[in-house]
């Protein structure tokens, strides 16, 4: 077996990361640039497509010469936060307008517009998706619509989500997606291979500006010479969820992880069946390889990590986001203060686009910490009413394995533990995003012969939280939030 590491790119949403990992799992180093987010309007969020380019290619040129040049590098996995969507010029591979985020809920009114017309039912059974601004298609509506360089831009525009934009950049016009990402835009059937043209029409978009959609494992071509000195293989491409998934060696039916980040994102493995979610869930394409498909049903929480950050930067609650674990460490319990995190409306399984947050049961005895505890409590809150929703649907779950920024705080583990009354597993590096598509890339490498073996040989040590709260306790933490639930 080869020695050689594995690049990963890893495009997230507040920061783009090149991490490097060798063969055995250990990650040998990492390069990490903040990302700007903006904020037009109320609602609206943007990245600049050319600062996630020139960021992303920054921080691996950073690791390829760590790695000791190109030709020590096996391979190249990419993943991506999911759902944002680029649009650029064919000609000059240059964009065409600010990127839209998964977070931005400008085009609310297109998709109730659409619920109200009778549309969500069928969409929600071709995509597994219901009608949200989060999803990419009514993105790129908006943008033929409202940005005139777009609308002009004729047989010239390509649309695509951000492992599309990295692949055409790295590879001076590679046009393509993979299946994982390509199911998170309400363009793909998910027992589809191909755009699914009447979905396509529905949303008003022209498939012709879309990528071509591949497996998650494969030759995706290479890297141009200019970029790292010779070209460098690209062999798995996979959106941040699914990728976190395989991560965390979740690759057996029932199997299930929550990934707390910018954003919080449940994955249940659901084997080959194509979910059908009765309780406001997604499904969603997980794996999709040569003549193997695997799915998986996903509850999503629009607002985690960036709930602390907001605290963090607008509020000033706190001045490092490490300082929120003392902080609730520091009192008992929230002092009767309850918090809806609604920064970004609501997301599974109430899908509600207009909520705002809220803040309730504030005194003069009220202390920060008393509201910086609420805010984490608040996660736990919301993915109590997740797994409700996905032991509805038949999939309950027996342990939840944890990963991402926010997990590594010890008390949200606890606490996660404590109100689901679950174990909840977490790995000794949180960062299974990234890990996940390293094996990916591995595999497409020949590293090893399959996702299996490349999970046995990268795995990280683990952590285990039992649950340890008294009942009493969970459920009048529990009444507050769904009053507070009510109450919005």
């Amino acid at each position: 077996m080869s020695e050689r590491p594995i690049l990963v790119l890893d495009e997230g949403t507040t920061s783009t990361r090149a991490m490097l990992y060798a063969p055995d799992g250990r990650r040998l180093g990492m390069a990490q640039a903040d990302l700007g987010q903006y904020y037009p309007q109320p609602g609206w969020v943007e990245h600049d497509a050319t600062e996630i380019w020139e960021k992303t290619l920054a921080c691996a040129r950073d690791m390829v010469a760590l790695a000791g040049g190109a030709d020590q590098v096996a391979a190249i996995g990419i993943t991506n936060q999911r759902e944002t969507v680029v649009a650029w010029d064919r000609r000059t591979g240059e964009p065409l307008a600010p990127a839209i985020v998964w977070q931005d809920r400008r085009t609310a009114g297109h998709c109730a517009a659409l619920r109200e017309a009778g549309e969500e039912e069928a969409v929600q059974r071709r995509t597994g998706l219901v009608l949200d601004p989060y999803f990419s298609a009514t993105k790129m509506r908006w943008l033929l619509d409202h940005a005139p360089a777009v609308a002009e831009a004729g047989a010239r525009l390509a649309f695509g989500t951000i492992e599309s934009w990295l692949m055409w950049k790295l590879t001076g016009g590679q046009h393509v997606s993979d299946a994982s990402n390509a199911s998170r835009t309400q363009l793909m059937a998910l027992d589809g291979t191909d755009w699914d043209i009447g979905l396509c029409d529905l949303f008003g978009v022209p498939p012709q500006a879309l990528p071509e959609i591949a497996d998650n494992i494969g030759a995706f071509g290479a890297t141009q010479a200019e970029w790292f000195g010779q070209p460098i293989a690209i062999r798995g491409l996979m959106g941040d969820q699914q990728a976190a998934t395989i991560g965390q060696a979740c690759l057996t039916p029932g199997d299930a992880k929550a990934t707390l980040g910018t954003g919080a994102f449940v994955l249940a493995h659901m084997g080959g069946a194509v979910p059908v979610s009765r309780h406001r869930l997604l499904g969603t394409l997980l794996c999709r390889l040569p003549g193997e498909t695997s799915y998986a049903l996903e509850g999503s929480l629009f607002v985690a990590g960036s709930l602390v950050q907001w605290m963090r930067d607008e509020l000033r609650l706190i001045a490092t986001a490490e300082e929120s674990e003392a902080l609730a460490r520091s009192v008992p319990d929230s002092g009767g203060v309850a918090m809806l995190p609604a920064l970004a409306g609501l997301g599974a399984p109430h899908w509600c686009a207009d909520a705002k947050g809220t803040i309730h049961g504030l005194t003069l005895g009220t202390k920060r910490a008393h509201i910086v505890r609420a805010a984490l409590e608040s996660l736990s809150h919301q993915l109590h009413d997740l797994a409700g929703a996905f032991a509805a649907d038949g999939m309950p779950w027996r342990t939840l394995c944890i990963d991402g920024g926010m997990s590594a705080n010890d008390w949200i583990a606890q606490d996660l533990a404590d109100i689901l009354d679950l174990p909840v597993d977490r790995p000794a590096d949180v960062e299974t995003t990234a890990r996940g598509a390293a094996m990916l890339a591995a595999v497409g490498a020949g590293l090893f012969p399959s996702l299996a073996a490349a999970a046995a040989a990268m795995r990280a040590e683990r952590r285990c939280f039992m649950p340890a709260l008294p009942d009493d306790a969970r459920n009048e933490r529990l009444r507050r939030w769904h009053a507070l639930l009510a109450f919005a």
